[in-house]
Parts: structure tokens; sequence; C-alpha cells
């Protein structure tokens, strides 16, 4: 797995209460359970066309205004939300995605990344999320490790294509949309709309057009090309336009200002989308009552969508109601029983409510979360805080050095593995965790000036 990733699950469950949020313009990665699963909805089917595991390809939510979205350091495929809100159908955005998935699957970021000497390899993130969990939940060291270590990313899309690169990912973008039945007039719909971009200076264009060059010539061949596959295509499934309606929705109302927010949503709009942003907009400006009415009227729009129960149960949560907010979180694992990160949000609940049943109950979640989720740095943390309420002090500090160990601490994971490894019998399977960490994390045992290595940690159930 990679360091992106590992720093990317170190973010809390669904994502982060921004109460006080980053500019805009800030780059950094962000999670969210809904928004991430529609856009694997929109990407899977692409990426086993081109011939990949889906699984296999990270995507990244990048919080940054600026239209551009970029592949890096093997399969890792990079999604500005600026992108995302200027798209105008799902089929832009999925132009977009099969555009650089033909980048990935003809190799033409590993030879970038090569050229680069490895810069990717030891570039770290800031790490923020979107919407459901503040800011590590009272774990500062967690964040201090992440942010200690953090620095802007932009050096990843300062790269730029050749023409002979970007021909090649046209037409294959076209060849999956082909393969998959769906419209290809999304990429050079989308490349229209940014026509003008090829008349700005360099230093004025947006990042995605410096690094994918634009021209007429480009455009004209890709729409001769799409015409004809878009003439045998299927049109997007009302559900795929819903979807991409109420993704604009949240990122809008989560990382635009208010400003946006009553620009592009007035009240006057009562659509799903609409209300949507509001409720999300009224959380943010803490008029808590009007965020819940407003959610609980989304709710009963659709009582079968597990992430407005989620909006409600950390509407709650951040109120300080832990009791209160049980029963949303509950419910929407229930109605998506495989989001690691609905999970995450019902473990903590439980735990906020400071009795021995929910204790245990969480513990349960968790495990089902790092299962699904084994480098989910947040979840480990939470993990330990069950463990020491529990009186486990011995797992407490294992489940507290994997934490660190996912966000690439290795000072902290070493300290806290050999806690454990005091604390634990050697012979089982934890005491030989804590022992395989402090191993993997001491620096003699790494090269001189090298980056920590990231093996894949295998769940343990930890009794």
């Amino acid at each position: 797995m990679s360091v992106l990733k590992r720093i990317a699950h170190a973010v809390a469950a669904s994502a982060l209460a921004l109460a006080a949020p980053m500019a805009a313009s800030a780059q950094g990665l962000i999670r969210d359970a809904e928004i991430e699963q529609i856009l694997r909805d929109y990407s899977d089917p692409l990426f086993e066309a081109a011939g990949l595991k889906a699984s296999d390809v990270n995507i990244y939510i990048v919080q940054d205004d600026s239209l551009n979205a970029f592949v890096a350091g093997g399969q890792n495929l990079f999604l500005h939300t600026g992108l995302i809100m200027e798209t105008k159908t799902p089929e832009e955005l999925k132009g977009v995605i099969a555009h650089e998935t033909g980048h990935i699957a003809l190799g033409h970021n590993v030879t970038r990344d090569q050229q680069a000497g490895g810069a990717f390899q030891s570039t770290s993130l800031i790490t923020m999320g979107l919407g459901a969990l503040a800011l590590f939940a009272g774990a500062p060291d967690a964040a201090l490790a992440l942010f200690g270590s953090s620095s802007t990313f932009g050096m990843l899309s300062a790269f730029k294509f050749t023409r002979a690169e970007e021909s090649a990912a046209d037409q294959f973008g076209l060849d999956i949309l082909g393969t998959t039945n769906q419209s290809a007039d999304g990429l050079p719909g989308f490349m229209e709309h940014f026509r003008y971009e090829e008349l700005m200076s360099e230093a004025r264009r947006d990042p995605y057009f410096r690094s994918h060059p634009i021209s007429s010539d480009r455009i004209a061949a890709l729409t001769r090309r799409a015409a004809d596959i878009t003439a045998k295509s299927k049109p997007q499934s009302p559900e795929t336009i819903e979807q991409l309606a109420m993704m604009k929705a949240k990122l809008v109302g989560f990382i635009g200002p208010a400003t946006r927010v009553s620009s592009r949503y007035p009240d006057s709009d009562q659509s799903m989308p609409a209300k949507y942003a509001r409720a999300i907009a009224a959380y943010r400006a803490v008029d808590i009552k009007a965020a819940l009415t407003l959610t609980q009227q989304l709710i009963e729009a659709d009582p079968n969508n597990p992430y407005f129960e989620e909006l409600k149960g950390q509407i709650l949560f951040e109120s300080n109601k832990a009791v209160e907010s049980i029963a949303p979180h509950r419910k929407s694992v229930e109605l998506a029983p495989h989001h690691a990160l609905l999970k995450v949000n019902l473990a903590r609940s439980l735990i906020g409510t400071k009795t021995y049943a929910n204790i245990d109950e969480a513990e349960g979640l968790l495990i089902d979360a790092l299962a699904l989720e084994h480098d989910n740095a947040f979840a480990w943390n939470q993990l330990a805080v069950v463990y020491a309420k529990q009186g486990r002090i011995g797992d407490a500090d294992l489940a507290t050095a994997e934490e660190a160990y996912q966000v690439g601490n290795m000072s902290r994971a070493h300290i806290f593995a050999r806690r454990a490894r005091d604390k634990l019998t050697l012979a089982t399977p934890n005491g030989q965790r804590a022992d395989d960490i402090m191993a993997l994390s001491d620096p003699r045992n790494r090269p001189r000036g090298s980056r920590p290595g990231f093996a894949n940690t295998a769940l343990h159930t930890q009794h």
C-alpha cells in the first residue's frame, strides 16, 4: 500500500468537521464515504476495461479549487475538488477519469516518476477530512505526526505529458468508454468548455491544462471519434446523474464559502442536492437546529440513504450528544455495512458514551473496519482508546504503535511497540506483532536517508 494511502487513512472516519476549515486553496486530501463510493462507481468499470485490477488503483480526493486531475507514483489517481465541482455531466467526469486511466495503463506516470528522481516517494501530504469527524478526535499526537511532516504536493502535477502521450491517453480513454458502452462526448466536451485555456499564458492556465496541454486540433480529433462511440452507447442513468449532483452539493456545502452555497443553492431550489448543501452549510455555521431540521427532511425523503443518517449522527456527536448520535450512525452502518468509515463513526459515538457495553461494541466495529481498511490509522487510534478503557494497556500500546506506523512516525511506533512488547507475551500473535513493528521502525534497520517502508499490516484480533 502506498505512503499516500496510509496518510489518507489517518484522517478520522468519514471526514472532518470543518469548524476552522483550511482555505479552499489549501492543498490536502479529504476522505468521505459517499464521495469515494460515487467515484468508485464511476471509475471501477473503466479500470477493469483498461485491464487494471480496480482495487489496486487508489483514488485520492484533493481539496483544492483549481481545475486538476493527475496520476502519480504508480496506480494513483488524484482528482481535485475544483474539477469535480466544475464538471457539468457524469460524462465529463468519466471522460477525464478515462483519460487519466489511459496514462496509468500505458505507463506514462511511471516514466515521469522515474524522471523526477523519486520525488513522489518523498512527498507527504497535509491531510484533512470532509464531513464527519473532528480533527483526530482528541489524538493530537497523531495530528502532529501528520502535519509535522506535511508539505504541499503541487509538484506532483507539474510534469507535462508529451503530445504523443496525450494523444495515446485520449484514444485509450475513448476505447474504454466504448468498451463500457458509455458516451464518449464527455472528454471533448470538457475540453471544449475550457478552450480559452489554449489562448492563456502558461502561468495563468489551470494546472490541468499545464500538464495536459489543450489544442483545437486535439479537441477536433477527439470529437470526431467520440461521436461514433457515443452513437452506439447507452445514456447515463438518472441515478448516475443524481450522484454527481449530490457529490457536488456536498463538496460545496463543506468546503465552499457560505456565499457559494447561497448562490448555487438558493432557498427557492427545493431539489435534494440543494437541501443537502444547505443542511451541511447550516452545520458548518453551527446552526444546529436548522441543520438537524434540513437533514431530517432529507432522511424522510430518502430513508434508505446511509449518508443522510451519517450527517445527522455527526451533527449530534459534534453537539456533544454522543448517545443521541448512536442511532443514526447505527442506521448508516445497517444501510451500508461495507463502509469502514461509517463503522468508525459509530464506534466513536459508542466510545463517547463511556459505558462498558458500548465500548465493547466499539471494539468489534473497529476490528471490522480494520478488516476492510487495515491501514486506517484513525481506527487504530480509536482501538487504542477502547483497549485503554478496558484496562488492556499492552494492547492499547500496540494499537498506538500501529497508528504511528501507518502514518510513518517511526520513532513513535518504535517507542510504543517496545512498551507493548514488554507487556505482552512474545509467543502470542500480538507479542510477535509488537516485536515486528519494533524491528521495522528501528532506524538502525533502514538505510541512512531513506523513508520508512510500509509493509501491509495484517489484521490481528487483539485479545
